[in-house]
């Protein structure tokens, strides 16, 4: 193979309301904590086990920053895709501690925000774009119109009748 990949996945539940830092420049940095739960039947006793593992993912990217911010609260579904970062640091000792985070930033980060209004997110999502904000319409940090169900990401099929239409156009070469 002549690559490698470096994507995560994450669908759960905030744990928490994001945290927001600010750098010294004043860029925004988000922190979240979402929990992702799995669950089985046990053969020998037939009773229902869960295990939930949490994730700190980390958004760098402004425009999903402020969709964070705004939207996002403790209890809230949501779809993330990022890359695994391990950064090092010291703790008050001086010894060298490691954490691992899901980190969004760029273009190659999402944040789609899922459930209803009920939860209190409303319905809609993000797609990383530029560093400098700029979103707009469903996939971009706008809430959706509340339809029930999931968020529209990827709908860019034309409505049906333009096809025939864009065939009739003359070609200028």
């Amino acid at each position: 193979m002549a690559g490698s990949v470096n994507k995560v996945i994450l669908i759960g539940n905030l744990g928490a309301d994001p945290e927001i830092r600010r750098t010294q420049d004043g860029r925004p940095i988000a922190n979240l904590r979402i929990a992702t739960s799995e669950t089985w039947r046990d053969k020998n006793s037939g009773e229902r086990r869960e295990k939930t593992e949490w994730h700190t993912v980390v958004i760098f990217n402004e425009g999903l920053c402020k969709v964070a911010e705004q939207y996002l609260k403790k209890g809230s579904t949501v779809y993330v895709e990022g890359a695994l970062q391990t950064r090092k640091w010291q703790d008050q000792n001086g010894q060298d501690r490691y954490s691992t985070e899901v980190v969004l930033q760029g273009f190659n980060s999402t944040l789609t925000m899922l459930g209803g209004r009920g939860e209190g997110a409303g319905q809609g999502g993000s797609r990383g774009g530029d560093d400098f904000g700029s979103y707009g319409g469903n996939d971009y940090g706008a809430p959706a119109p509340s339809r029930g169900g999931s968020s529209n990401r990827g709908s860019s099929a034309p409505s049906g009748g333009s096809f025939s239409r864009d065939l009739d156009d003359d070609i200028p070469f």
